[in-house]
Order: structure tokens, then sequence, then C-alpha cells
């Protein structure tokens, strides 16, 4: 989505996410982010996970894609 001037607007989106438990779970974790959708991982860590998308991308896919991994997530309250 394009913003005001012509920049493209991209989101930024932390979420909390149960189940987590070693390096091997942050890796799956950043794999499955990355290939749910549009989305840049940008961090993750034992128990959340941050990462862009483009501001007009809903975040359901990963959350979902995280579900099916095995992993609880929701989107951290600022």
């Amino acid at each position: 989505m394009l913003g005001a001037g012509g920049f493209f607007f991209m989101a930024t989106t932390t979420l909390h996410i149960d189940g987590m438990h070693c390096g091997s779970c942050v890796r799956r974790v950043t794999q499955t982010i990355a290939a749910a959708g549009p989305y840049t991982v940008e961090e993750v860590r034992l128990g959340a996970a941050r990462f862009t998308s483009p501001g007009d991308a809903p975040v359901d896919a990963a959350i979902a894609a995280l579900a099916k991994a095995g992993f609880t997530a929701h989107v951290e309250q600022q």
C-alpha cells in the first residue's frame, strides 16, 4: 500500500508466542512466519516474534501458520 508521498507503508507487529522452549523453536517460528505471507522477520526470541509487513497485509496468516506448527500466538498490545 502506498502512503502519503508515494512511500510504501510497512507495519510492525509483535506476537506473543506460547510453546517456545529452545533454539529449535526459535528457528521453526522464524521459518514459519517467513513462509506464511509477505512478512520480513525482524526478531524472534523465546516467547515473542517481531516482523514487518505491507500495511494492508493481515497478521492472521502468520498466527494461523504458527498454530498449524503447534504454537499459540496473539498480537501483543502496546
